[in-house]
């Protein structure tokens, strides 16, 4: 694979820890968030179907993982030992590409109570998330001595 072709299996363990970076925080946090601790908020919201396919968020999340994955390392190519500055530096554009069709967007399609209720849930939910998988997707790629 093309995308691996900087240093062969170090680039591919980098690779795939830098997707279980991703998916393994990412899924517990959003069941969490959604589905138990403000499962009522979002119920009252009125946008989402009562009965959600959980399988469909996984395999959304295993897509996101992949590509964020695979664009860490051509963002920060010169990365060194670093974790904690490039990884919240990632989060952040992250969190604002994410916000932006995952808040937003759906703000402007979708019928729900409140406008202002929905975009503070998922905003504190997309900071939350990508405070945790940016510095583990930093530390899945960080060059060790």
């Amino acid at each position: 694979m093309a995308a691996f072709s900087e240093d062969g299996p170090t680039a591919r363990r980098s690779f795939w820890l830098g997707v279980a970076a991703y998916l393994v925080p990412s899924f517990p946090i959003a069941y969490a968030w959604h589905l138990v601790w403000l499962a009522p908020s979002y119920e009252a919201l009125g946008i989402y179907r009562p009965d959600p396919i959980i399988p469909f968020g996984l395999v959304s999340m295993l897509v996101q993982g992949v590509i964020f994955s695979l664009v860490y390392p051509r963002f920060f190519p010169d990365r060194g030992d670093g974790v904690l500055r490039p990884g919240l530096l990632y989060g952040a554009g992250l969190a604002i590409l994410s916000w932006s069709f995952t808040t937003l967007a759906v703000a402007a399609k979708n019928v729900m109570g409140s406008v202002p209720t929905y975009l503070a849930l998922e905003t504190g939910f997309t900071v939350l998330q990508f405070v945790v998988v940016g510095p583990l997707i930093a530390l899945a790629y960080r060059r060790w001595p």
